[in-house]
C-alpha cells in the first residue's frame, strides 16, 4: 500500500469515527465544516483525497487537530501512562494529594470499576459500541491487557486508555493477585 492509500484509508477511518463520536449527521458536519455531504461521503469511503484547506475545515468542524484526523494508527490505539508520567495536581505539606492518572475526550456515561483479577485468571470481553473508552490503573500485581490480539503489561503504577470497539481481555498471567481501577466511558444513547 502507497503513502497515499494509506493516508486515503486513514483519513476515511478517522473521518468517520470522529463524526460518529460527536454525534454528527453527514449534514451537520457539512454544514459546520461547509464542505459538501457528497464530497464527506467520498472521503470517508476512501474516493478522494481532499485538499488541505478541506481537511482543515473538517478537523477544525470536528474539534480534533489534523494530526488526529491523519493519524496513520493501525487498529485499536492504546496510550500506556508509566508511573513518572502520571500528573500531580495538588498536595499539601501534610501529605495530601491528588493525581491524575490518565484522561480522554470522550462524552456520555461513565462507569469505575475496582476488580480483582487472581493469578491464572482472566476476563474477556466483546466489543462495545463504537466510542466506547476504557481506563485503567493497576495498584497490584501486573495485568496482562489484550486489545484486539495485542499484548500490553502493566506492572503495578501503570495507566492504559483504549478505545474498547474491539475484543479485549483482562489476564493475570503472575503470581500475586491483580487489583485495579477502571473508568468506562460510553458514547450516549442516539
Amino acid at each position: 500500500m502507497s503513502d497515499l492509500d494509506q493516508l486515503t484509508q486513514s483519513l476515511a477511518r478517522n473521518l468517520k469515527r470522529w463524526r460518529k463520536e460527536r454525534g454528527f449527521t453527514l449534514d451537520a458536519l457539512a454544514a459546520r465544516a461547509g464542505v459538501s455531504r457528497g464530497m464527506i461521503i467520498q472521503i470517508e469511503q476512501a474516493r478522494t483525497n481532499p485538499s488541505v484547506g478541506t481537511t482543515v475545515k473538517l478537523a477544525d468542524a470536528l474539534g480534533v487537530s489534523i494530526t488526529t484526523l491523519l493519524d496513520y494508527e493501525q487498529g485499536p490505539q492504546v496510550r500506556l501512562v508509566p508511573p513518572g508520567q502520571a500528573v500531580r495536581m495538588w498536595s499539601t505539606s501534610a501529605g495530601s494529594h491528588n493525581t491524575l492518572l490518565v484522561g480522554t475526550e470522550a462524552r456520555g456515561p461513565l462507569e469505575l470499576w475496582a476488580w480483582t483479577l487472581m493469578p491464572g485468571e482472566e476476563s474477556a470481553s466483546d466489543p462495545h459500541p463504537d466510542g466506547t473508552t476504557e481506563l485503567l490503573h493497576v495498584t497490584a500485581g501486573v495485568l496482562t491487557l489484550v486489545v484486539d490480539d495485542g499484548e500490553h503489561p502493566l506492572p503495578a503504577g501503570t495507566s492504559a486508555v483504549f478505545e474498547a470497539n474491539v475484543p479485549h481481555t483482562y489476564r493475570n498471567d503472575g503470581d500475586e493477585p491483580v487489583e485495579m481501577t477502571m473508568a468506562v466511558s460510553i458514547p450516549p444513547a442516539r
